[in-house]
């Protein structure tokens, strides 16, 4: 058995880049996104090729396997491993040299596809094969797939566009593999000239045959390619450490044809009809994982084909002949570039909307791209639907249609016995169902664990034993990625979820959407991993923490696999004590921007707060929890007390603001922001405002921001509304007996029973939620409900201001009170300022602000509240421009907090602060939130102000 600690000091000891052993390491690197889980003994991240040959010759030494890995999203099981994880990811992620005259590229196998494609753009180049992971997956990880991706009609796969490599065997050899033999280890010749007529005759002749071993890649009459038989053989004949690509010349226009069908048989029998148009795509995706609302021309299926021209007129009319061509129930063509990244997003984001099926059960790869013969798609779709209802099993089939290639996720039962045995039974059948339509079991994501049991059934016995000796002859030790492709590990063996509690596990918040199971929510997380894009674009947010560190453990789906590994509990054994997963949420922003732009709903703002809430039960928590997590209690208090101003002056003496953050557990770089002096609900008195009138009762919420921290906000957003005809009230502040329920003035009176009447302050906790001090918000909440109830019983909506606010009543709210239908009632009515006056004010014409406008829309309000009505209410008032994605990095207490100053430094200025110091010098800095305000102010020196306040100011320059 392996010494751990005496594997991990060799490594030490013999290589330059970072050996980690820990915990956090093995749990990131249990998983890919497959089905299945092994569990390393360690990572190790390579400098450079020297890294790469003393790692192997440690391991070699020690006899422990060796898993290159690059970005992890590989679906069939190939990037997991028991043994050593070579991470490529952190050093060998480079561009060595571009040459365009020459079109090609050298690059690292670390490095992500978008960051070749970025370089190679300015010279009219690309790289031609694509995955739909394109923003994270690694060229070491296409070639050892030999991946393909939706423009694959048009430029082949990853095995066309290779040239030569460079490679390390286990045993030390440095090969130089390419055309004409070059590179071949010793004794791979004879090997091939003793199989030539099995290799003429034993290989299905498709486009996206990707099972087993490339070997027909050495006949004569392909030159021998030693390069090309090593693309698709998934890191188990030697590790890459280098790579010359070919590339190919972009259109300098395109145009997106989406041709509508009935139904997917229709769309898959069309396909191959419009391959002799040349086009750059034939893509299919179905209904099913389609969003609601999506703006595709109407029908049950669809197919995106993508034409190419040298100016938009000819890519054009190359996109309308093929819908001329194409026999369609409906067709649109699309020329404007942003419109297209739009629709290619629908299909891009499948494979991880697939997951769930369309009533929220869940679909698991496993059958995820096997391929056909482009002209027997339409036939196998129809016997693939076939063996699905014999097994009762569902899947929604997608995937690139020209090549013949399907992917699909399937509802497979992985959790139990019979469902595991029926998963086996399945996929037997299917693999004969595929070989009987001349396919291949992969046609794009490599056969891994999850296929290659089954190549003898696909190749026969004899071919599958040839591959065995081409491994002998690469790598005769077999440490190279044991149990892939060769002597492979059972199909149904070392499935993930096996790891998991069978018994749901007792949690705070309802997870509605998995049936209230923590364990499922967790679950949703399958690898694809969108969250590790090193940038964003349009409104995106997430993952922002990965974008300014890097560290996989800051991502989205490191957390995800930080969590599921502390329910399993072999390598996280701790519990909700862990510190590991504790470290790793610490730097999540609560920004639920995964919320929304995970193609799974992964909501890590949830589990974060959950994880807090069990973490510190019954335990001393950090001091900030305390400082800004009872944030509404403090200024409460100041406000009750009109120490407002004393606390302003103490706060301006720098030594004694200085122990007050050290006391609060605030960062020392960070000014404490100063409190109003007038509260907003006490200009509210002094105005003694009337809810009598004609219009239509709105219920403005005083949050405590608005309250306490901004009550210009709040004036600002009284007087728009007032003048789009509406009346406005604050909540209740006395919870009243039964009979005393009038909303009237937010300020109700019954004198009989004011002496039995309990006063309070509505609050929609989140600051409780970010912190997960879940006890204390259920709470706030609950007495936020009763004194709501006269509210709740009329149709007034609530007008809330405060983005982060509106998004913890509409969604935390009923998910954390999921036993009280009043939380349900309440979330139904909360309304944003933009979404109050489209729906109770839509013949009021805002007043005319004719700027351009610079800012970012909140993070909350992208992933929960939607901000459409608020483009609208800007287009309508002449505010011109659009406001930039990602996350202030302020985020409520995130910012403020001891240790996060860099990393809420690195979020601002990825967008917001560019944005604002590029825009116009007459623009309006829009900002919603307080806390992008204060981050604004504090960082660019710059003051932003809410929609409501821009608004205002437009009003009072209005004759």
């Amino acid at each position: 058995m392996t010494d751990q600690r005496e594997l991990a000091a060799a490594l030490r000891a013999a290589v330059r880049g970072e050996v980690d052993f820990g915990v956090t390491a093995r749990a990131l690197t249990t998983m890919d996104a497959s089905n299945y889980r092994r569990v390393p003994l360690g990572v190790c991240a390579p400098r450079d090729a020297d890294d790469v040959a003393a790692a192997l010759a440690v391991c070699r030494e020690h006899g422990v396997p060796v898993v290159p890995r690059g970005g992890g999203t590989s679906i069939a099981g190939q990037a997991t491993g028991t043994g050593v994880v070579l991470d490529f990811t952190r050093h060998m992620n480079r561009l060595l040299s571009l040459d365009p005259e020459a079109g090609t590229a050298v690059v690292q196998p670390g490095l992500v596809l978008d960051r070749l494609q970025e370089a190679a753009a300015p010279h009219g180049l690309r790289f031609g094969p694509d995955p739909s992971t394109h923003s994270r997956c690694t060229l070491g990880g296409m070639i050892g797939n030999n991946s393909c991706g939706s423009h694959s009609v048009a430029w082949g796969t990853t095995a066309d566009n290779v040239r030569t490599l460079s490679v390390i065997t286990a045993r030390g050899a440095r090969l130089r593999p390419g055309p004409g033999w070059a590179g071949a280890p010793e004794g791979l010749r004879p090997l091939v000239d003793g199989e030539l007529a099995r290799l003429r005759t034993g290989f299905p002749d498709l486009p996206r045959r990707i099972s087993g071993y490339a070997v027909d890649a050495l006949l004569p009459e392909h030159r021998a390619d030693v390069a090309r038989s090593l693309c698709g053989s998934e890191g188990t004949l030697a590790v890459l450490t280098e790579a010359e690509l070919t590339l190919v010349r972009a259109p300098r226009a395109r145009a997106l044809a989406v041709l509508a069908y009935a139904d997917e048989s229709g769309a898959a029998q069309a396909a191959a009809g419009l391959l002799p148009y040349r086009p750059l795509t034939v893509e299919g995706t179905a209904a099913d994982l389609v969003p609601s609302g999506a703006d595709l021309p109407r029908g049950g299926a669809w197919l995106f084909v993508e034409a190419g021209g040298d100016t938009e007129a000819e890519a054009r009319a190359a996109a309308e002949t093929i819908v001329r061509a194409a026999d369609v129930v409906d067709a649109l063509v699309v020329t404007d570039p942003a419109r297209q990244r739009a629709l290619w997003r629908i299909r891009e984001d499948a494979s991880g909307t697939a997951t769930r099926m369309p009533d929220g059960s869940e679909a698991w790869p496993g059958w995820e791209d096997c391929a056909v013969p482009p002209a027997r798609l339409g036939a196998y779709l129809r016997d693939f639907r076939a063996l699905l209802a014999e097994h009762g099993l569902r899947g929604t089939p997608y995937g690139h249609f020209g090549d013949g290639c399907i992917h699909v996720r399937i509802d497979f039962d992985l959790l139990t016995g019979p469902g595991v045995a029926r998963f086996r039974r399945f996929s037997e059948e299917l693999a004969d169902l595929v070989v009987a339509h001349g396919g291949s079991l992969s046609g794009e994501h490599g056969d891994g664990q999850a296929r290659a049991e089954l190549l003898p059934r696909m190749y026969g016995a004899e071919t599958v034993a040839l591959f065995e000796r081409v491994k002998g002859v690469w790598d005769p030790d077999g440490l190279l990625n044991p149990g892939m492709l060769v002597r492979p590990a059972p199909l149904d063996a070392d499935l993930r979820f096996s790891a998991l509690p069978r018994e749901p596990v007792d949690v705070a918040f309802g997870y509605p959407a998995d049936a209230g199971d923590f364990s499922a929510a967790v679950r949703r997380c399958v690898g694809v991993a969108k969250c590790r894009t090193t940038s964003v674009s349009g409104s995106a947010v997430m993952c922002p923490s990965y974008r300014a560190t890097g560290e996989e453990e800051h991502s989205t789906r490191g957390r995800a696999r930080l969590l599921h590994e502390m329910l399993a509990g072999e390598v996280v054994t701790d519990g909700w004590r862990s510190t590991e997963v504790r470290d790793a949420l610490d730097l999540c922003l609560s920004c639920k921007g995964c919320r929304s732009d995970c193609p799974v709903g992964v909501d890590m703002a949830t589990y974060k707060a959950e994880f807090l809430h069990h973490h510190y039960a019954g335990r001393r928590r950090p001091a900030a929890h305390y400082a800004m997590g009872w944030l509404p209690v403090w200024l409460r208090w100041a406000a009750r007390t009109r120490t407002a101003g004393a606390a302003n002056a103490l706060a301006s003496v720098r030594p004694l603001a200085g122990l007050a953050k050290r006391l609060g557990g605030i960062a020392a770089e960070r000014e404490i922001p100063r409190l109003a002096g007038e509260p907003f609900s006490r200009w509210w008195r002094r105005r003694r405002p009337s809810a009598t009138g004609e219009g239509r009762l709105v219920v403005l919420w005083p949050d405590t921001f608005t309250e306490h921290l901004s009550p210009s906000v709040g004036r600002a957003a009284v007087r728009v509304l007032e003048a789009a005809g509406l009346r406005v009230a604050l909540p209740p502040t006395l919870r009243l007996p039964s009979g005393g329920r009038r909303v009237g003035d937010a300020r109700s009176r019954s004198p009989l029973s004011l002496l039995t009447a309990r006063r309070g302050r509505v609050c929609c906790g989140l600051t409780y939620l970010s912190t997960g001090q879940l006890d204390r918000a259920r709470t706030v909440l609950g007495r936020t409900l009763d004194l709501l109830e006269p509210v709740l019983a009329t149709d007034a909506p609530l007008v809330v201001l405060e983005p982060s606010c509106a998004a913890a009543l509409r969604t935390d709210a009923p998910e954390l009170l999921h036993d009280d239908p009043r939380a349900a009632r309440l979330a139904s009515r909360v309304l944003t300022f933009a979404e109050t006056l489209e729906t109770y004010a839509p013949d009021w014409t805002p007043p005319a602000v004719n700027r351009p406008v610079t800012g970012q829309t909140h993070c909350h309000q992208h992933a929960v509240l939607g901000d459409a009505p608020d483009r609208r209410l800007r287009e309508a008032a002449g505010l011109t421009g659009e406001l930039t994605g990602g996350c202030c990095g302020l985020a409520g207490d995130f910012g403020f907090e001891r240790g996060h100053y860099e990393v809420s430094r690195a979020c601002a200025e990825e967008r917001l602060l560019p944005a604002v110091r590029e825009a116009p010098q007459d623009a309006v800095v829009q900002a919603d939130g307080f806390s992008c305000r204060t981050q604004l102010e504090q960082l660019g020196g710059v003051r932003g102000r809410h929609l409501a306040e821009i608004l205002a100011e437009a009003l009072d320059r209005r004759p």
